[in-house]
């Protein structure tokens, strides 16, 4: 917000110059034209603008169409607004209404039709639009650095969230408040915001590697939002939640890194196996605990497929697996 007043300062004061040194009357306007043409990004600025000069065109032409056949009559501004307004909205150029008032206002103080008078306001929006366009394409503040600390932010609270889902693994008995979900969801929510911005301020090849990453930790929250609802289910300790518990506590590192690691993937495979090896459950409580364990399994790969989807991965290395997994062949 700071920065945006700087600009909004240097392109009003810049139009207002620029104006009174080619002989416009009441420059001042100028400057009206360039604090509505500043925008927060280098895209929205030149959509804004364009928008603004059209609607200021269709509205002087409907404005003359008034002034010439009723005269230059208060009530005739009235009318103005009245027909002019929805013409801008239908136009598709709704942005600009203040900016044409701007313009047709200032040729009913003139009380003239003419060339000379047209042209003067042509050129106050050139000078007041353009300042404004000038000084939103010479520069805006690089997000880059904010966009990769928001992105440690929430790897952090990944991280967090994997642990605990570890613990309870091992302890069902254990109590999580859960607040780094909300904590990831505030981050992630921040991150697409600033990744929107940043790709707004490129006009040409705009970068959208952070748009990406942060709609994949969208899709995996909802994924990890189905995984605490099966975690909840799992209310006894079994020797094959400790075995998942091994796979989260590899991924609370894994989802630091900035590539896909495949290692959890791999460990997922071979647990899978492990299953299908050990005896089926006896009792029915077993059956329970264990349908919800392999559930979480599923929904673990389908995490797991999401990231592979959208990181790079790197070359695969043999995986030596943890004592949990290990037992009959």
């Amino acid at each position: 917000m700071g920065f945006r007043i700087i600009k909004t300062a240097a392109a009003t004061l810049l139009s207002i110059l620029l104006a009174a040194a080619i002989g416009i009357p009441n420059a001042q306007s100028a400057g009206l034209l360039a604090i509505l043409g500043v925008e927060t990004t280098r895209k929205r600025s030149l959509r804004t603008i364009m928008a603004r000069f059209s609607a200021s065109l269709v509205g002087l032409f409907l404005g003359c169409i008034l002034f010439f056949t009723l005269g230059f009559h208060y009530w005739v501004l009235g009318l103005y607004v009245l027909f002019g307004f929805p013409l801008i909205v239908k136009s598709g150029f709704k942005e600009g209404i203040v900016t044409s008032s701007v313009i047709v206002f200032r040729v009913f103080g003139q009380a003239e039709l003419s060339l000379h008078v047209l042209l003067q306001q042509i050129e106050l929006l050139v000078v007041g639009l353009g300042s404004a366009g000038l000084v939103n394409l010479i520069y805006m503040p690089q997000t880059g650095g904010v966009i990769a600390g928001i992105r440690k932010e929430v790897d952090k609270y990944f991280s967090i969230i994997f642990v605990q889902m570890a613990r309870t693994l091992r302890d069902p008995g254990y109590v999580w408040d859960g607040k780094e979900l909300i904590g990831a969801n505030e981050a992630v929510q921040r991150g697409l915001t600033a990744a929107s911005r940043e790709m707004e301020n490129h006009v040409i090849h705009p970068d959208e590697a952070w748009n990406i990453y942060f709609y994949m930790r969208k899709e995996q929250l909802e994924s990890i939002q189905n995984m605490m609802q099966l975690l909840s289910q799992v209310y006894r300790q079994l020797p094959h939640g400790d075995m998942v518990a091994e796979l989260f506590d590899q991924l609370s590192n894994d989802v630091l890194a900035e590539e896909y690691t495949g290692r959890t993937e791999r460990l997922l495979d071979a647990l899978e196996q492990e299953f299908e090896r050990m005896e089926l459950p006896e009792t029915r409580e077993e059956f329970e605990v264990r349908s919800a364990i392999l559930q979480l399994c599923r929904e673990l790969a389908l995490y797991l497929k999401i990231a592979k989807r959208h990181k790079v991965p790197v070359e695969a290395k043999p995986l030596k697996r943890p004592a949990a997994f290990r037992g009959p062949s």
